[in-house]
């Protein structure tokens, strides 16, 4: 559009990026031809898309059946839930893997110094971060396990502690 918008002196100037660009497809015609021809076909199932878009959204106007869930008799170690998910799904143990991986990170990202504090995962649980401050040393305090003495309590640091608290499908598991 900028072109018909502009005098015939900037015409030239828009050609030249075009002329670099068939230049950039020339050095990815050297990756394996697998990489190159996906790039086109992206670009041609984009229109086909928007027909296949319409067909799921009658799709769920039927309720998924409803999965039988059974109890688990021992913990399940991280390999076993692996391997649980791998056969539920069909997806590749790598995937499983590595989007568990990206789970952690995402919390490790909410929750680091300076960060929001707080992760969901929705209805199950959030995690919180809370900040406790310091607190002085006290002398001279009450024992709780043996009346009528008094302790020294030691000072403590200011610190960071997880809260993680259950939400609504978690409680409604348990029960």
């Amino acid at each position: 559009m900028a072109a018909t918008k502009t005098t015939g002196g900037k015409a030239p100037a828009k050609k030249a990026p075009a002329a670099k660009k068939p230049a950039a497809r020339v050095t990815a015609t050297k990756k394996p031809a697998a990489k190159a021809a996906a790039k086109p076909a992206a670009r041609k199932a984009a229109p086909a898309k928007a027909p296949a878009a319409k067909a799921p959204a009658k799709a769920p106007a039927a309720k998924a059946p409803v999965r039988k869930v059974t109890a688990v008799s021992e913990k399940m170690s991280k390999a076993t839930m692996l391997n649980e998910i791998v056969g539920a799904t069909g997806l590749a143990r790598k995937d499983v893997a590595s989007v568990m991986t990206e789970l952690e990170v995402i919390i490790e990202r909410h929750l680091k110094k300076r960060a929001v504090g707080e992760f969901a995962l929705p209805g199950l649980l959030k995690i919180k971060t809370v900040k406790k401050p310091a607190q002085r040393a006290k002398k001279g305090v009450p024992n709780p396990f043996k009346p009528g003495e008094t302790m020294d309590v030691a000072a403590k640091p200011a610190s960071v502690r997880v809260r993680i608290t259950p939400l609504k499908k978690l409680k409604d598991m348990a029960q």
